[in-house]
């Protein structure tokens, strides 16, 4: 009797010491497979959402609080209603101006000197042009006189800036100025070739990544080069060429163009600019 009923549980214990198919080894890690590529997918749908929201959220407000500044106030940010220059900062270019009275006058303005940028307490990362240290054409203060309300940005108080994270998971800052780009010409000065005429909101602390999916959602097509969104600086005088790709990649170490940064690095940025219908 005693053997009888050992041999039941020699076969149990030998049950137990059983390990997994190859089947279900093969169902484990393709379960693992998804749940990886889920990840990832995952992680690129967040990025993107992340992009639409600084355009919509931010982008996109405060190209409506300069055009609502322009509609109540009759003339573009910082420019003087009694002598309006249609230009950004255009108080400034009539007091800085030979003849204040006459400074549009007949007039070529591709040699003239663009007044400085409107910005919040302090010009954005790279940006080429200085902004203007008067308290009284400091971005924010112009547009609460104004009554204007702007983006809700980082902070009260920091309306004008933005912090997303790049693709390295590192905090990046956007910051918005405002200025005037004067006509280009052959033989324009540095700095100067390539910004464009008119009134343009510069935008600084782009990711690469950020830039093209921005300027495929303004014009349709991310090129550098052309449209009303692109980057800062790129000649955009000569005709019937092709476009120009974004020169740098979210594969550029921050003030470089290595092409080899870690997954620890913080990524390069870029500054655009984007043309204002006033």
């Amino acid at each position: 009797m005693k053997n009888f009923f050992k041999k039941p549980q020699r076969g149990l214990r030998s049950a137990r010491q059983q390990g997994f198919t190859l089947v279900e080894l093969a169902v484990v890690l393709a379960v693992i497979g998804l749940i990886i590529g889920a990840v990832a997918i995952g992680k690129d749908v967040q990025r993107n959402a992340e992009y639409t929201k600084i355009k919509n959220k931010f982008i996109d407000q405060w190209e409506q609080a300069y055009n609502q500044y322009y509609q109540r106030n009759g003339v573009v940010l910082g420019d003087s209603q009694t002598a309006p220059q249609n230009m950004v900062n255009g108080a400034a270019f009539i007091a800085a101006a030979a003849k204040p009275g006459d400074v549009r006058s007949g007039r070529d303005m591709t040699g003239a000197t663009a007044p400085s940028a409107i910005c919040r307490g302090a010009k954005g990362q790279n940006m080429t042009r200085a902004f203007d240290t008067d308290v009284n054409r400091d971005l924010r203060t112009l547009m609460t006189r104004a009554g204007v309300r702007m983006p809700p940005g980082r902070a009260e108080g920091l309306e004008d800036r933005y912090v997303y994270l790049d693709s390295n998971g590192n905090p990046q800052e956007i910051q918005v100025c405002f200025q005037w780009n004067k006509p280009m010409a052959t033989g324009a000065g540095v700095g100067d070739v390539g910004d464009g005429a008119g009134n343009v909101m510069v935008i600084t602390g782009l990711t690469p990544d950020l830039a093209r999916s921005l300027d495929q959602m303004i014009d349709g097509k991310p090129d550098e080069r052309e449209g009303r969104f692109r980057r800062e600086g790129v000649l955009n005088g000569t005709p019937n060429v092709p476009g120009q790709e974004w020169n740098r990649t979210n594969r550029d170490k921050i003030g470089t163009n290595n092409n080899e940064s870690l997954d620890e690095d913080q990524v390069e940025i870029v500054t655009a600019i984007y043309r204002m219908n006033q």
